[in-house]
């Protein structure tokens, strides 16, 4: 009669370890050797793969039952990370950029054109980039950034310089503003050759990157907050029913954006040019910005999301209120 193998002998003693939870002391009367040979063969079996042990958080699962309600819902790639009990929305707002940045490292291949938009969630996934050297990377912005004070320039032009830095890609900015006067100035000015090219390039972006605005939430956009809108922009904004912005554009809570009328001046793609992008990876964080986030989905903008578990727990009670 053959004698078992090595093989053998390990996987015996895991299964009566693990599966039938006998003690090292009854596994090594059973194969007739002592206990500190059984603990030996245990760790064999572990570090030649005949046992893999997984850990599994206890929210795992409540987690991907909810990451799995808002796949079905809305179509996209979800991750929800756990809220902690006593974090600040600095906090979380951290968390989740993090999360986001780890999985936009994952997405980058060499030679890819990435866009990226400007805001507070972004600049703070930026601050959680690691280097990550590739061939051939090109980093373009998706939108203008100048306000109606003539700033904003330092600010975006900082953090896409520590992408490039980081990436060592090049970087293509967007000196334009975010909303002009006149719809017929931003018509002009894109038949100029130098916004012609970053408009060109744009239009190659393999993977975008970009957050979602929200009027009312707690840690403040930065499109809110900066001298970018006047009284009449805002006065005009609750007239159209709008609720936040993605790029720049501005949505109402059924995703529709065609017919409000600042999106005539502002700069960021559209809805609709968003979804000639094969990879869009938004980020959110914060429950009060879940009805923005909602829209920001009803308008098909992402392929991706990253959202802590609050926000989407609050925008799944929204969408079931709407229904």
């Amino acid at each position: 009669m053959m004698r078992p193998s090595r093989s053998d002998q390990l996987y015996e003693a895991a299964r009566m370890y693990y599966e039938d939870d006998q003690t090292m002391e009854a596994i090594a009367g059973a194969q007739g050797v002592s206990r500190s040979t059984v603990s030996r063969m245990l760790r064999d079996a572990r570090r030649c793969g005949i046992v893999r042990i997984t850990l599994q958080p206890p929210e795992s699962s409540r987690l991907e039952e909810l990451a799995e309600r808002i796949r079905r819902r809305h179509h996209v790639e979800v991750r929800v990370i756990p809220t902690a009990p006593g974090q600040t929305e600095g906090e979380r707002l951290r968390t989740v950029a993090s999360a986001g940045a780890r999985l936009l490292e994952q997405m980058l291949q060499p030679g890819m054109t990435v866009g990226m938009a400007w805001g507070t969630t972004v600049g703070t996934l930026v601050e959680q980039l690691r280097p990550r050297p590739s061939s051939d990377l090109r980093v373009v912005q998706l939108n203008g950034v100048i306000n109606t004070q003539g700033s904003g320039l330092e600010y975006v032009g900082t953090m896409l310089d520590r992408v490039g830095s980081l990436w060592e890609a090049s970087v293509h900015h967007f000196p334009v503003p975010t909303f002009f006067e006149q719809p017929e100035a931003r018509e002009a000015l894109w038949r100029e050759r130098s916004i012609r090219r970053i408009l060109e390039l744009q239009n190659q972006v393999q993977l975008a990157v970009f957050g979602v605005g929200a009027f009312e939430a707690d840690v403040p956009s930065h499109v809110y907050t900066t001298d970018y809108l006047d009284e009449a922009d805002w006065a005009q904004l609750r007239e159209d029913g709008a609720v936040g912005d993605v790029c720049t554009v501005m949505l109402r809570a059924d995703g529709s954006w065609r017919d409000i009328r600042i999106n005539e001046r502002s700069t960021g793609p559209t809805p609709e040019a968003l979804a000639r992008i094969p990879r869009r990876l938004l980020v959110a964080a914060g429950p009060r910005k879940a009805r923005a986030l909602g829209a920001a989905l009803r308008a098909r903008v992402a392929t991706h999301l990253v959202v802590d578990e609050s926000t989407a727990l609050r925008m799944l009670a929204l969408h079931e209120d709407r229904a």
